[in-house]
C-alpha cells in the first residue's frame, strides 16, 4: 500500500515538476496580478468620474492593492457597493435637464387673478377680464403694464407731452376757419381797414364848421 502511495505521490510531482505545468502556473500567476493592478487602475479612473475629491481615487487604488491579487475581486465588489452611484457627466447633465424644464415651467405666463394660462400677445385676459398689456400710442406695439417706456420706439409714458402754441391764421384764410376763428379772423381785418390812412381820409369830420 505504501508502495502505491509512493508512486501516486511521485507521479503527482513528476507532472507538477515538469516544465509545461510550471510554465502555466507562472502564466496564471503573472495573470493574476495583471488583473489586480488592472482593477486598481479601474478604481483609480472610476473614482475620478465621480467625485471631485482628489483624494478619494488613490483611496479606492490603495484598499485594492491591499487585498492582494488573491483577494482582490473582493476588493473590487465591496468598491463597488461604496461608490457614488452617480458620475460628475451624469449629475451635471441631470442638473442642465433640471434648469431647463423649470425655465420652460416659468416661461408659461399665467394670469395673475385667475391663473389661467395666457398669451404673449393678450392685451385682457378673456377668463376673467384683467388688463394685461397695453398699447403704445407711438408706434402700436404691445408693452407691459409696469413699463415706464416703450422698449421698441421709446416713448416715455411718465412724461407729458405740452401742447404748444398754434400760430395765428393769415387773413387769406380766415374764410377756411370755421366758427370762432373765423369770426376773429374778420374782426382783426375790420380793425386793420379801419385803422388804415386811406380809411382815415374816407372817414366823416365827426364835428361841423362853424
Amino acid at each position: 500500500m505504501d508502495e502505491i502511495l509512493d508512486q501516486i505521490g511521485a507521479t503527482i510531482g513528476g507532472f507538477l515538476g515538469s516544465p509545461p505545468v510550471q510554465f502555466a502556473f507562472q502564466a496564471t500567476g503573472i495573470y493574476f496580478v495583471i488583473l489586480w493592478l488592472a482593477a486598481a487602475y479601474w478604481a483609480f479612473r472610476d473614482m475620478q468620474l465621480r467625485t471631485e475629491n482628489p483624494l478619494l481615487p488613490y483611496l479606492a487604488a490603495s484598499l485594492i492593492i491591499l487585498f492582494t491579487p488573491i483577494f482582490f475581486p473582493l476588493a473590487v465588489f465591496v468598491y463597488r457597493i461604496v461608490r457614488p452611484q452617480e458620475k460628475i457627466g451624469e449629475v451635471y447633465e441631470r442638473t442642465l435637464a433640471e434648469e431647463a424644464l423649470l425655465a420652460e415651467v416659468e416661461s408659461v405666463r399665467a394670469c395673475p387673478t385667475c391663473a389661467r394660462r395666457i398669451d404673449d400677445d393678450w392685451i385682457i385676459c378673456p377668463t376673467c377680464r384683467t388688463r394685461l398689456n397695453r398699447v403704445c400710442p407711438n408706434c402700436s406695439r404691445l408693452v407691459g403694464l409696469d413699463w415706464s417706456l416703450c422698449a421698441w420706439c421709446g416713448k416715455d409714458f411718465e412724461r407729458r407731452d405740452h401742447g404748444t402754441v398754434q400760430p395765428l391764421p393769415d387773413l387769406e384764410d380766415a374764410n377756411r376757419l370755421p366758427g370762432r376763428a373765423a369770426a376773429r379772423a374778420a374782426g382783426d381785418r375790420v380793425a386793420r381797414s379801419a385803422t388804415s390812412p386811406r380809411a382815415a381820409s374816407r372817414a366823416p369830420d365827426p364835428l361841423p364848421e362853424r
